[in-house]
Formats: C-alpha cells, sequence, structure tokens
C-alpha cells in the first residue's frame, strides 16, 4: 500500500507515481508488475471535481422552442424548505449558449410539429461562433420518441464529433426534462476534460507493460472498461465512494459474526450492515441490505440533479482534517469545511494553524505524537496544542484538554447524525445493524458511534484506510439501463410489461457483448419502479418473469411500509419506468479461512495516556501494534492499536478478536462504554 500526491494538472502522474513506489518497495521494474498484473481497476474523483470546482468544458444546449430556460428553473424543491436565501449553483450552461429551436413530440411520443432542421443549424452555427467543446440536445418527450434529438445529433456531429455531442435520450432516457437536461449538459461538459485524462491513462499503462484491461470503477459500484465511458463520463461521478458496494459484501463474507464462528464461510443469511469511511476530509456513509448496497437511479453533486445509477451513499464533512472554529455567536462548529493536503492539520507542520480533528485526537493521546502514515507525515504535538488552545480553548474560556474533547465530542455527533440519516430516515434501524469503521480516522470513532447507535457490533476492516481501493477488487462488471414507461399497473402488468423489460434486456446484452471481455456471462436482473398516482419518487422493485400484478403490488407494499411506515391497502398504483441489470463476475471470490486458534491477550507494546470520553475519562491505555497481532488475538477494552493504516480505540467494556483475515471484530454488548469529562 502506498499514497502520494494527486496532480491535479495531470491526475494520471499520481497513478503511475504511485505504480513507481510500488515497484521500488517490491524492488522489482514497474514493468514487470504490471505484466503480470491480471486485474487493474481505477477509481477516479477527476469527474466529481470537475463538477465540485465548476471546470466543466464549454458547452451548448439545444431544446424545444419555450423551454430554454428550464435548465435554470430547475424543480423549485429546496433540500432546507424553510432556507428560502441559499443560492442555486451557476447554471451550467449560461442563456446565451441555450437555444430553443422548432419541432415538438407530445407526451404519447406523437409528432405534432416537424423538426426545424433550419433553426437547428442556425443555432449550431452561434454554438461554434462561441467556441463551445461539446453540444447537449435535450427535447421535449424524447424519452418517449427520440426520432428528432437523433436528426439535431446527425447534424451537431458534424461539428462537435463522436462523444462530444450528447442526446439525452440515449443517455437517459426518463421522465423529468430538468434532470434529464442537466444529466446531457453535465456529461457534454465532462468529455472533453476526463476523456483526454483517461486516454493518456490508458496509453501510459499500455506502454509500461500493462496487458490486462483498464477498468473504472461507476457510480453504480460496478467496473467497465476505460473505452465504454468515452461517451458517457457522468457516470464516473461518484467513483471512489461507490467501491464500498464490493467493499461491505466483502467485509460480510470474510468476517463471522459474532457468536457463530464455529462454520465459517457456511450459508448464512447476510448481515445489516452499515459502514461509514472516514478519511481526511469527509464521511461517507453506505448500508448493506441483503447481502448487497442499494443503488438509486438518481444523484446530487454539487447541487445539480442528475438520473445516473449510483450506490446510495450519503456524505458529509466530517473527517481528519476537518476544521474547528467559533461562530459569530461563539458556538463551536466543527466543519464542513477541511484543512485539505495542504497545509493539513496543524500537527503536520505545514503551515496550518487551525485546529482541525487530528490535532484534538493527539492532544487527547489516541493518536502518538512523532512519524504516521510510514513516516510520510511528523505529528507535532506542541503545533496541535497551540491551534486548539488558539482557536477553541481560549475564545470558550477552557483548557486545552477540554476543547479538544469538545471538538472530537462534536465531530461524531455529525458522524452518528450521518449514519442516521442514511438508517432511520430510510426505516432502517441502525441498532440491528452491524458499524464497519473504516478509512483512515474510522478507527478512532467507530466504537462510541457504534455505541450511541446503539450497535451490538463493530467490524474495523483489515488495511481500513484502503477500504474503498480494496473494495474495487471485488466490485462485478456492471451495466445498469432503465427507461420511462408510464401506465397503471393493472394495464401494464402482463404481456406488454414483459415484452418491454425483454426489449431492454436484449438491448443490455448487446451492450455488454460489445464493452465486455468475451468469456463474461452476465447475470440479469430486471425490476420495474412504482408509485402510488401523485407521488413525485417511485419504489424500485424486482420482477421475476412470472409475476403478475397482484405479485408485484405486494412486494410494493412490502417495500413502501418498510420506507413509510405505511401502505393504501386499495391504492392505484403507476408504472413509472422498467430497468435492466447485467452483471459480470471477473473472477470467484477466494476461499473464507478457517476460524483461528484462541491466542490470548498479547502483551501491549507500550501505554499511552488516553482520554476515553466523558464518563471514563483519562487512563493509561494498553497499545499494541497492529503488525504486532494475529488471527486468534484477544483484547478487552479500553485498548489501542497502532496499525499500518488507522489507529483504534477500544472503550471499556469493548471485547475485540482479530479475525483470521486480519479484520477486528468487536463486541459491544458487555458494557456501556463511555468516559469522563476531561481533567
Amino acid at each position: 500500500m502506498v499514497k502520494v500526491p494527486s496532480v491535479p494538472s495531470d491526475p494520471s502522474q499520481g497513478v503511475l507515481a504511485a505504480l513507481d513506489r510500488i515497484a521500488d518497495q517490491l524492488e522489482r521494474p514497474a514493468a514487470e508488475l504490471l505484466g503480470r498484473c491480471q486485474r487493474f481497476v481505477h477509481g477516479s474523483t477527476v469527474a466529481t471535481n470537475a463538477v465540485l470546482e465548476r471546470r466543466l468544458a464549454p458547452v451548448g444546449l439545444l431544446t424545444t422552442a419555450g423551454f430554454r430556460d428550464a435548465l435554470e428553473i430547475r424543480r423549485g424543491i429546496r433540500a432546507d424548505q424553510w432556507d428560502h436565501r441559499a443560492p442555486w449553483p451557476p447554471v451550467v450552461v449560461p442563456r446565451s449558449r441555450r437555444f430553443g429551436v422548432g419541432g415538438r413530440i407530445d407526451v404519447e411520443g406523437k409528432e405534432l410539429e416537424p423538426l426545424d432542421e433550419d433553426e437547428v443549424g442556425a443555432a449550431l452555427d452561434h454554438l461554434a461562433a462561441d467556441g463551445v467543446q461539446a453540444v447537449a440536445i435535450c427535447f421535449l418527450h424524447s424519452y418517449h420518441n427520440p426520432t428528432h434529438e437523433r436528426r439535431a445529433a446527425e447534424l451537431a456531429r458534424r461539428r462537435w464529433p463522436g462523444p462530444r455531442t450528447v442526446a439525452s435520450a440515449e443517455l437517459a432516457p426518463l421522465v423529468g426534462e430538468y434532470e434529464r437536461t442537466s444529466t446531457a449538459v453535465i456529461n457534454a461538459g465532462l468529455v472533453p476534460v476526463v476523456g483526454p485524462y483517461l486516454d493518456r491513462l490508458a496509453s501510459a499503462l499500455a506502454e509500461r507493460g500493462l496487458r490486462a484491461p483498464l477498468l473504472l470503477l461507476q457510480s453504480n459500484g460496478g467496473t467497465v472498461p476505460v473505452e465504454a465511458l468515452a461517451a458517457r463520463p457522468v457516470h464516473l461521478a461518484l467513483s471512489g465512494p461507490a467501491a464500498v458496494g464490493g467493499a461491505l459484501p466483502a467485509v460480510d463474507r470474510l468476517v463471522p459474526p459474532i457468536g457463530d464462528r464455529s462454520q465459517p464461510g457456511a450459508p448464512s443469511s447476510p448481515r445489516r450492515m452499515v459502514s461509514m469511511e472516514i478519511g481526511g476530509t469527509s464521511c461517507d456513509v453506505a448500508v448493506a441490505v441483503d447481502g448487497s448496497v442499494p443503488v438509486l437511479d438518481r444523484l446530487e453533486l454539487g447541487g445539480h440533479h442528475l438520473t445516473v445509477a449510483s450506490v446510495d451513499v450519503h456524505s458529509v464533512g466530517a473527517g481528519g482534517g476537518t476544521v474547528a472554529v467559533i461562530d459569530d455567536a461563539g458556538l463551536l462548529r466543527v466543519g464542513p469545511r477541511g484543512a485539505g493536503s495542504v497545509p493539513g492539520p496543524a500537527c503536520y507542520g505545514r503551515g496550518g494553524a487551525e485546529a482541525t480533528a487530528t490535532d484534538a485526537q493527539l492532544l487527547l493521546g489516541r493518536l502518538a505524537p512523532g512519524p504516521a502514515a510510514g513516516g510520510a507525515i511528523e505529528l507535532d504535538l506542541d503545533l496541535a496544542r497551540r491551534a486548539v488552545v488558539d482557536g477553541v480553548g481560549t475564545p470558550l474560556g477552557l483548557d486545552e484538554a477540554a476543547a479538544a474533547a469538545g471538538i472530537i465530542t462534536v465531530l461524531e455527533t455529525h458522524l452518528r447524525q450521518a449514519v442516521e440519516t442514511i438508517t432511520i430516515e430510510r426505516g432502517r434501524d441502525p441498532a440491528a445493524m452491524t458499524l464497519v469503521a473504516a478509512g483512515g480516522a474510522g478507527g478512532l470513532h467507530g466504537s462510541t458511534v457504534a455505541r450511541a447507535l446503539g450497535c451490538r457490533e463493530l467490524i474495523v476492516p483489515a488495511r481500513a484506510g484502503v477500504f474503498c481501493a480494496t473494495g474495487m477488487l471485488d466490485a462485478d462488471l456492471r451495466r445498469d439501463r432503465t427507461r420511462s414507461l408510464l401506465g397503471d399497473l393493472g394495464e401494464q402488468a402482463g404481456p406488454g410489461l414483459a415484452a418491454a423489460v425483454d426489449a431492454e434486456e436484449e438491448a443490455v446484452r448487446q451492450l455488454v457483448r460489445r464493452e465486455w471481455p468475451a468469456d463474461i456471462e452476465p447475470a440479469i436482473a430486471r425490476y420495474v419502479e412504482l408509485r402510488y398516482p401523485g407521488q413525485l419518487w417511485s419504489v424500485r422493485i424486482p420482477l421475476a418473469i412470472d409475476d403478475d400484478a397482484a405479485s408485484l403490488r405486494a412486494a410494493f407494499e412490502r417495500e413502501y411500509e418498510g420506507l413509510y411506515g405505511h401502505i393504501q391497502p386499495d391504492g392505484r398504483l403507476e408504472v413509472t419506468g422498467i430497468g435492466v441489470v447485467a452483471t459480470g463476475r471477473l473472477a470467484e471470490p477466494p476461499p473464507v479461512p478457517p476460524p483461528p486458534a484462541p491466542l490470548g491477550r498479547p502483551e501491549p507494546d507500550g501505554r499511552r495516556r488516553c482520554w476515553l470520553g466523558p464518563v471514563a475519562g483519562w487512563a493509561e491505555v494498553p497499545v499494541n501494534r497492529g503488525a504486532g497481532l494475529r488471527p486468534g488475538h484477544q483484547l478487552d477494552g479500553p485498548y489501542l492499536i497502532d496499525d499500518e493504516t488507522t489507529t483504534v480505540l477500544g472503550l471499556p467494556g469493548d471485547r475485540l478478536a482479530v479475525t483470521a483475515t486480519g479484520a477486528y471484530l468487536v463486541d459491544l454488548t458487555s458494557d456501556t462504554g463511555g468516559g469522563g469529562r476531561p481533567a
């Protein structure tokens, strides 16, 4: 495992630098490593950052006459209904580059007015003169009849060839003109940004000896060969955090539940799991239900709504580098702003002066001063003390320990609320779930947050700091295809619905035959989206070949009641969409190793004075090096584990066992845990 700085001017250089570092560690040429590589999976934030930082290429938009402002009007729905002043993000396409053209398709897909090709040509002339690098086309009801979009795209591709012309019906044939337009223009703006980056990376890896296909992680948690994303880089919008789709099921398979360790790998019901992956800037929270992470058909990124299949991940600005400040009302605020990698927390000694969570952890003894991250950084206790005292302690009249404890308490409140957002607000009980604490900072907060949620079991995965990176290796190939289909369930169910889904399945099979390796046979899952009339959002229901209206209603009511707590027993149901998911397993997962023989409790490598929370207070806590622990070892809290990629804090009453795969499995049921006000 290595970590190298990113290179914003050319992100491919960061990937190559990491490869060179690995080759140096293994004392082998990089060409040899790449030549023997069987699977190369890349998760990238290039698309994510381009949207968040508004670095999209200049885009033009063609739309139906009279609807050029739909992109700016949006839906009018605010995340906070009480906040009417927060501005929307700037419109991706300014009004001078949005053109309405003649031609009209009605809601049933019938042509009311032919496409005015002269107006299309004139609009394209204006856009070319304005220097746009890509064009998006979104006409009214094109999800039902895309003929006008296809013709306009033919004309546009004479100037903007290939993927630089984006027709919304080819990308997202779904009801919702605003969302479809937003997806098309974001995709068009990403093509000139992401495409050259991927080309450079693929070429450089091939020149260095990579023979395996370069796979990219998509927002849906699945991988796809790099060539397949040239025309749809918007599907990389959540690449990176989406790796939890492979990581969580792998953890469940490799770590037997507490009290069921006798037969690891034996068939059993998958755990209900919730993970919080805490890095330097943010915490990404996801759940696994029935052995998989839920995938939604919509995504919000930087205030822009996208109709993109995406793993259901909730992110908050709460990580090791999260900054603590005193606001104008004299209250302590922790996040969402972070210190970044430069200058980073004050204790890094790189010029940072603001107090961060890492500085507070260092003052509380949970982190040790001195070399960290394999010697890449040096944690300076005096710099941390100065930042916490000056930024928080003095303004609030607190000593350094109380100020540091306050920072951690507020941060962990944000973490708990983030987990509750994706569990309680989705109709799930977190107390009935296993918490997986991952990321570089996850082990420090896992026990406290799990106990606050009522969880009985905590897992800190092996190599927790690279949780998502390892999850990429367990990700399947995946291709999603969804389209709108409107009508009453009673009218749609039966041969008509089956025929429509059959057509989508055949389209998906044709796509994967072109995109995937020839020896991968796709597994197909079909679904239908249902809702009560008048509702804004639909519920996705798995669709079997022999399902009829009654079985679909029963499945919908079970899912709906779990989400919202009630149903309408005699309510009419509408079909809003259908879809097909194709997945391809790249390799069989390795077998689960047998349970380790109990090794008892290892001798600590040292002790550290550490704050354990507002009940237990300060204590001399035994410290073990992760490298010295073996499968079968057990620890009783309190304890600290200084591991290669994380630090694990155990509270009084925690009982930790090292599993056969090196993960830390913690039983939280023996005590209430906690800690006391710092002295």
